[in-house]
């Protein structure tokens, strides 16, 4: 009788065997596809965001060729005259006027700091050197540059 009872849990046992081998099986194959949908999804947000990068990109490039354009037509514009006398005379004196306004408040700045150095009981000396910076430099080789430097400009494009 236990030979009975023992061959039927036993027959039941194997004939259960193989489906429990193939429902485990299946779960690792759902896990090894969710694994692999999951690297998927990864890799289309990935292009996705390169591709955003690349519209961006694309878009940062027209958009810099179109103010380049505007700008080249805004400075192209400025050079044209009207036809009106008064406009033009007022036009061609803005950058001059705002130029030597500029150089008058700089130089009475820099005149004012010396001068107060001075009654400070600085030694001239001491005072120009604290009165003329790296950024005076700067802007002085800038001006420089520009005036000297756009003759020389001119006449190669001459």
């Amino acid at each position: 009788m236990i030979e009975t009872l023992l061959g039927g849990l036993l027959g039941g046992a194997f004939r259960l065997a193989p489906e429990i081998l193939k429902w485990l099986d299946r779960q690792g194959e759902r896990g090894h596809e969710l694994a692999m949908q999951d690297k998927a999804l990864e890799f289309e947000k990935i292009r996705g965001a390169q591709r955003i990068a690349e519209i961006g990109a694309s878009a940062d490039v027209a958009w810099n060729t179109g103010a380049i354009e505007a700008l080249r037509d805004a400075v192209r514009g400025q050079g044209e005259k009207t036809g009106v006398p008064w406009a033009d005379a007022l036009s061609i004196s803005v950058r001059p006027v705002i130029t030597y306004w500029f150089m008058a408040l700089y130089c009475a700045a820099k005149t004012a700091a010396f001068a107060a150095a001075l009654q400070a009981g600085a030694e001239w000396t001491t005072a120009i050197v604290h009165a003329w910076t790296e950024a005076d430099q700067a802007l002085w080789a800038g001006v420089l540059n520009f005036w000297f430097l756009g003759r020389v400009f001119d006449r190669v494009r001459s």
